[in-house]
């Protein structure tokens, strides 16, 4: 049986992933900064600002997901709030390499989320997994999260990272944002409505995630993201299409965003066409490629 800890299980995500590899016959174990409330699953305890975690957390393990990170878009973009995002998820990563270093441990194995983000605005550009990063704060976050997971080689670790899109979530993410102006009749593109929007179905991220674990000679960086991009406008149509809800507002103009937002209104008006060739080119199978499917799973 393989031993999986997950970082940031106590998240959206990391619930979803620990119950479906529950389900698989995984032995599954958190860390988390706070106590656990699933009897199923061990929760260890770690304080990555103060530098402290549980020693014991990967007795056992063989692979290690790493999920844990500030949000993205939950604060306005501050000094400060920057620097959190970028250490929460690159601290917290050599946390445990440094514990592995002085522990005994049967650890080969780290998987890593990263983010879309490592590409930033590229209008219509498609972006593989070679694509530069810029010099922009969200893709210079991902170049130095990456370095980070990447210290692992040095310890002889087979190292996955996932550049994740816009994961689609009737319960979290962008999803619910998007979709509410819509239920209340005032939906409607954000800026030209041109920039292309990477997004996945959550149940692909879960279906990807075991992929990489059950596929020991997967290593490398893969864009997790559904093969079919679409544009701001088109994912709008397509939320109001399964809604059953009318678009007639205009559009949301940009510098209003860039007013209210400041920097990190790049997310929404950003363009980011991203290829999901390499994954599936390595034999993943995509249950929601296109987004109206998506879309009728997710609202039923």
């Amino acid at each position: 049986m393989t031993n999986i800890l997950i970082t940031g299980g106590s998240g959206g995500l990391g619930k979803r992933l620990s119950k479906h590899l529950l389900g698989k016959g995984y032995h599954v174990s958190v860390l988390s900064r706070t106590p656990g409330g699933d009897n199923t699953i061990k929760t260890f305890l770690w304080d990555v600002n103060k530098g402290t975690l549980d020693e014991h957390c990967i007795d056992g393990v063989d692979t290690i997901i790493h999920l844990a990170g500030a949000g993205i878009a939950d604060k306005r973009w501050t000094d400060e709030r920057k620097k959190e995002i970028v250490e929460s998820r690159t601290k917290s990563i050599t946390l445990i390499y440094n514990l592995m270093k002085n522990r005994a441990n049967k650890v080969t194995t780290i998987i890593s989320a990263s983010g879309i983000g490592y590409y930033s605005d590229r209008g219509d550009e498609l972006l593989t997994e070679s694509s530069a990063a810029t010099r922009d704060f969200i893709s210079q976050c991902c170049v130095e999260w990456e370095a980070a997971v990447d210290e692992g080689e040095k310890l002889g670790l087979r190292i996955l990272k996932f550049r994740t899109g816009v994961v689609l979530d009737k319960d979290a993410g962008a999803l619910p944002m998007l979709a509410l102006p819509v239920k209340l009749y005032v939906g409607s593109p954000i800026g030209s409505g041109k920039q292309w929007v990477p997004w996945i179905h959550w149940q692909d991220v879960i279906d990807m995630y075991l992929f990489g674990i059950e596929n020991k000679g997967l290593k490398g960086v893969y864009n997790m993201v559904a093969p079919n991009p679409i544009t701001n406008a088109q994912m709008v149509q397509a939320v109001a299409r399964q809604l059953r809800k009318p678009l007639w507002a205009p559009r949301v103009p940009a510098f209003l965003l860039k007013l209210l937002l400041g920097e990190m209104s790049s997310l929404v008006l950003g363009s980011t066409k991203v290829s999901a060739r390499k994954i599936t080119d390595a034999g993943f199978s995509f249950k929601y490629p296109e987004v109206a499917d998506a879309l009728k799973e997710i609202y039923g």
